[in-house]
């Protein structure tokens, strides 16, 4: 049986493709109309303490040293446990952004359950982390509005068979990588798009030695993300670390988030979740 979610974790049964595509659709619409007023009300003006990119949320309020660990995952998930492990024994609230088929992943499902435990935020990453632009014309959209929205409905849908749900919903694109267009489709069904801070640099841990000079190790992250806060602070900085990498990246830059969160709460710093660090953002 396949589930689609429309709205506020409404889902229902579909047994035909044409019946799917068309009952999303009406469903889809029925609840975009009943919820416009709302969504004006959210997104009819953009915080000015937040700093956007495409209409999405990159950094918040930088006057206060507090930070948000935002975690993305999709086909790797090799460090998800150590993670968790790590922010257990530190004390700090992160944020996750799985796929919907993380979320429906079998290996993942106790260390996802451990995570909702704990307290941390679960968010979306999208269903089958499509490409939603080109990398060289961003604003050239490679998905139409229905089947962004759809995918993105899937990814809602797998997160609620684990009872998860926000009333805060914010969004992590996949591949980081989207348009003010996509940025107005979430919109349109109450979510907000987030992303890292750009500059904090750990985005990078993605890479692998095989990619030649678009590799990064752990230690160049460290310090790229260091050099950043030196110059620029860290307060309502949104940092991402993926918690998986290709095989052939041994050197997990997950490992440093100890020495990392020691060193930048000797500076003063408080970890948050994105639901806090964003709770001015109209939620």
């Amino acid at each position: 049986m396949t589930y689609v979610i429309i709205g506020n974790w409404l889902f229902y049964p579909m047994w035909h493709s044409m019946n799917y595509l068309l009952t999303g659709f009406i469903m889809m619409m029925a609840w975009l109309a009943s919820s416009a007023q709302h969504n004006d009300n959210l997104f009819n003006t953009l915080n000015t303490e937040y700093t956007y990119d495409q209409k999405g949320i990159v950094r918040g309020n930088n006057l206060h040293k507090t930070m948000a660990w935002v975690f993305t995952g999709d086909e790797f998930f090799e460090g998800l446990d150590r993670i968790s492990e790590i922010l257990s024994n530190k004390k700090v609230k992160g944020s996750f952004f799985l796929t919907g088929r993380l979320y429906r992943n079998p290996s993942a499902r106790t260390g996802i359950l451990r995570l909702k435990r704990d307290g941390h935020y679960l968010g979306p990453h999208s269903d089958q982390h499509p490409l939603y632009n080109d990398w060289t014309r961003r604003d050239s959209v490679l998905v139409t509005r229905d089947s962004m929205q759809r995918d993105l409905c899937a990814n809602y849908a797998a997160m609620k068979s684990l009872d998860i749900r926000h009333r805060r919903r914010y969004f992590i694109p996949p591949y980081e990588w989207w348009d003010a267009t996509v940025s107005e489709w979430c919109r349109e069904m109450g979510v907000q798009v987030i992303n890292f801070t750009p500059g904090t640099g750990t985005n990078a841990d993605y890479t692998y030695p095989n990619m030649g000079a678009s590799y990064r190790s752990s230690d160049t992250l460290v310090q790229r993300l260091l050099r950043f806060e030196a110059r620029s602070g860290l307060g309502g900085a949104i940092v991402l670390v993926h918690i998986g990498t290709d095989p052939r990246r041994t050197d997990k830059f997950f490992e440093r988030l100890p020495w990392l969160i020691d060193t930048l709460r000797s500076r003063g710093y408080r970890f948050v979740r994105i639901d806090r660090l964003l709770r001015k953002s109209g939620f």
